[in-house]
This record gives C-alpha cells, sequence and structure tokens, in this order.
C-alpha cells in the first residue's frame, strides 16, 4: 500500500496477549478505509514482538531494543508513516462497530476539529469516562485536592476535568482527547512537531490538544466511534505512578498557565499529600479500613519526595 488513508499507531509494552487481540479487532472491524498499521514494542519482556510478528507478519513491526516511552515511541513510529490521519490506539483497547471507519467519517464531516476521540468502555461495557478531559484549572485542581471532584463525580461544577454527569453520548467538543484513542491529520502533527518527548508517560496528550487549541483546533468527541479500553477501571494507588502523573500534571501548568496562576497552582499541588494523607488516615483510623492505611502511607511517600515532581519534567 503506497499511501494509506490511515496510519495506526500502536506502542506495545508487555501487553501480548491485548496487543494480539487489539490488531485482530482492527482488521476484523475496519473496512471502509485504507490503513497501515504500526506497531511499536518497548522491549517487551513477555515475547510480545514475537508473538505479533508470528501472527501479522504483514503489519509494520518496530522492535525496539529499550523502552522509549510512549510519546517517543508514537514520535518514531509515526516518523515511519504515510497517512494522511494519524490514529493512536491503546495496546489494551478493542475495536468495536467499524469504530476507526466511523471516526475517520466523522474527521472529514468536522474538519475544524482538527483532533477526534471516541467513546471508551471498560470490558464489561460499562462507559469508561477517560475518553477526554476537560483542561485542569484552578478550579479543578482545588476540587481534587479537596476531594470534591470524588465525592461529586456525577457534578459538572465539581468534577469539572471529567466532565461529571456527561456520558459521552453526544457530538461534543472538548479541550483533551486522551492517547487511548485519538485521531489527528497528519499536517497538524507534524506542525506541533508531535508529542513533546520530555513527557515520558502521561500528560503528552493533554499538551499536544492543549497547543493544538492554541492554533485554533477545535477537539471533539463523537459517539460513533466506540472502543473498549481495558486499562484504569481499579487501579490501586501506586508511588511511582501517581509521582509520574503529578509530574506530568505539574509541566502542563507550568507549560499552559499564567504566572499567576501558577502561583496557586503550585500552592494547591503542595498541599495535595497532605490532604490525601489526612483523609486516608481518618477513614482508616474511624471506620478500621486497613486499604486506608495503605493508601495513607503511599501518600506520605509521594509526600517525601515532592522535590522530584514539583519540579515537573526537566529538559
Amino acid at each position: 500500500m503506497i499511501h494509506p488513508e490511515v496510519s495506526i499507531i500502536v506502542i506495545s509494552y508487555n501487553t501480548r496477549e491485548l496487543t494480539l487481540e487489539c490488531i485482530r479487532s482492527v482488521f476484523d472491524q475496519t473496512k471502509n478505509v485504507s490503513f497501515e498499521l504500526i506497531v511499536l514494542d518497548n522491549a517487551s519482556s513477555d515475547g510480545s514482538a514475537e508473538a505479533i510478528a508470528e501472527e501479522f507478519p504483514d503489519i509494520h513491526l518496530i522492535a525496539s531494543k529499550e523502552n522509549v516511552g510512549f510519546a517517543n515511541g508514537n514520535n518514531l513510529a509515526i516518523g515511519q508513516a504515510k497517512g494522511d490521519f494519524i490514529l493512536l490506539l491503546n495496546p489494551d483497547t478493542v475495536v468495536l462497530d467499524h469504530a476507526i471507519d466511523n471516526i475517520v467519517e466523522f474527521a472529514k464531516a468536522n474538519p475544524e476539529a482538527g483532533v477526534w476521540g471516541g467513546r471508551t468502555l471498560f470490558g464489561d461495557r460499562s462507559l469508561n469516562a477517560t475518553s477526554c478531559w476537560h483542561r485542569m484549572t484552578v478550579w479543578s485542581l482545588f476540587c481534587y485536592v479537596t476531594g470534591l471532584s470524588g465525592i461529586l463525580p456525577s457534578s459538572a461544577l465539581f468534577n469539572v476535568e471529567g466532565y461529571g454527569g456527561w456520558k459521552r453520548d453526544t457530538v461534543r467538543e472538548i479541550d483533551i482527547v486522551t492517547g487511548c484513542f485519538l485521531l489527528i491529520k497528519r499536517n497538524l502533527w507534524n506542525e506541533l512537531g508531535g508529542f513533546d518527548q520530555r513527557f515520558f508517560m502521561y500528560g503528552e496528550d493533554a499538551d499536544l490538544c492543549l497547543r493544538a487549541k492554541s492554533r485554533g483546533a477545535r477537539p471533539m468527541i463523537t459517539p460513533t466511534a466506540t472502543i473498549v479500553h481495558y486499562g484504569g477501571q481499579s487501579e490501586k494507588i501506586v508511588a511511582d505512578k501517581m509521582i509520574r502523573l503529578l509530574t506530568a500534571k505539574v509541566t502542563l501548568m507550568q507549560r499552559h498557565w499564567t504566572p499567576m496562576t501558577r502561583i496557586f497552582g503550585y500552592i494547591l499541588f503542595y498541599c495535595l499529600p497532605l490532604s490525601k494523607i489526612l483523609t486516608h488516615w481518618l477513614y482508616s483510623t474511624l471506620l478500621r479500613r486497613k486499604n486506608r492505611k495503605t493508601n495513607a502511607d503511599t501518600w506520605k511517600e509521594i509526600w517525601a519526595k515532592r522535590d522530584k515532581w514539583l519540579a515537573g519534567f526537566s529538559g
């Protein structure tokens, strides 16, 4: 295929069976658009690259000898892509009901968006609301620090970043399309210079979308493009993961907030671990929930490493 309409990019890391299921669904469900599939395996130790090469010998497989991360991995793979559209697709996803055909059709009908996303479901087909986000603001960060967004997740006022109460069942202009299922025009990707590689993991999709919006793009979500995204349904708080996530959030604040709002942002980020420690300690003490004691200890570890994540990603 000389010039496919869509280049589908999958970055794999120790998700062999999930990645194989994802690739199968792409071929099963994509019938109306021409595509190429590029898989970059980030030096998986579970035999992912070998299994992919055996079952799908005709796809473009890049077997990296080291883990180059999600952002850099996508940049490397897209550097070899030929499509007019670029579709980022997580390896822990399953394409449903011609979702790729549908999102490309939606993009053609709404070219002003520049970036497009769909609707994601968990494996049990319940809504996975993480397909898109509102940009982080002082108010949304305050609601997270105080726990209001967690207590009232369906509130559009208190769960601003999660678009509380919206079931992702209507077409809507949003701020951030999550990188698990993100379609972008190749020329816009090139204008933006792709992902900022300082975001090794987390935050790179938010940064990309916010930079696209600053150039006039209007990212949109359509419910006609639906996939399963297994990740993130009930993850335990892990200190290393949370530190990477907080580092990404601080970096986004540094890049996209005004100097005045950054002052309030740093104060709120500084207070965040203390708030979480207190909350989990109260739950463990008053309600005798052992898991809350574990979570409190995790946030103590995050607090101890605050100098690391409060600095943001270096570079």
